[in-house]
């Protein structure tokens, strides 16, 4: 045999032996075990704290982002009050022709956003959409009725943004 064989023959057998006699005693594969347990739960949890942050700042964004689609839909209702306060008028049906028809506009808006108007005359109480502020006593009514609206209530699908104000018949 060459040098170089007797050479690579023995490096193997050196490294064979070197492989049996790293044979792990129990406290060192449990000490091995419980490092590589650690750096996994470490990197668990720098992804969760990475998640976390990121999740906020989406929050955050669709927030502002949601924010900004609202007010641009106002802007234009905005825009026609100040046309109407600059305009100089003394036709008083002009004036109030235009005031209706800037109401109008804001309840499109709103129509728009998914905003929708209760809280009407004659309606049966609901005291978790209504707030009575008032009652009266009429017998010729049916009980729990609402006799009179203050201020409309407004909700968005299931969500109450404002509880109607009403006066109630007991």
């Amino acid at each position: 045999m060459s040098k170089e064989k007797t050479k690579k023959k023995e490096t193997a057998e050196n490294a064979n032996e070197e492989k049996a006699e790293k044979v792990l005693t129990p406290e060192e594969k449990l000490t091995a075990e419980l490092s590589e347990t650690k750096d996994n739960l470490l990197r668990i949890m720098a992804e969760y704290d990475n998640f976390r942050k990121r999740s906020q700042k989406e929050k955050e964004a669709a927030f502002g982002d949601s924010k900004a689609s609202v007010i641009a839909e106002f802007l234009p209702l905005y825009d026609n009050f100040g046309r109407a306060e600059s305009q100089e008028t003394t036709d008083l049906d002009s004036y109030k022709k235009g005031i209706q028809m800037i109401y109008n506009q804001f309840g499109e808006i709103l129509k728009k956003l998914g905003i929708e108007e209760f809280g009407e005359k004659g309606d049966t109480f609901d005291p978790n959409i209504h707030n009575a502020v008032m009652h009266d006593e009429n017998p010729e009514l049916p009980e729990n009725s609402i006799t009179e609206v203050f201020s409309k209530g407004y909700k968005s699908g299931d969500r109450i943004v404002r509880p109607a104000i009403v006066k109630v018949v007991n």
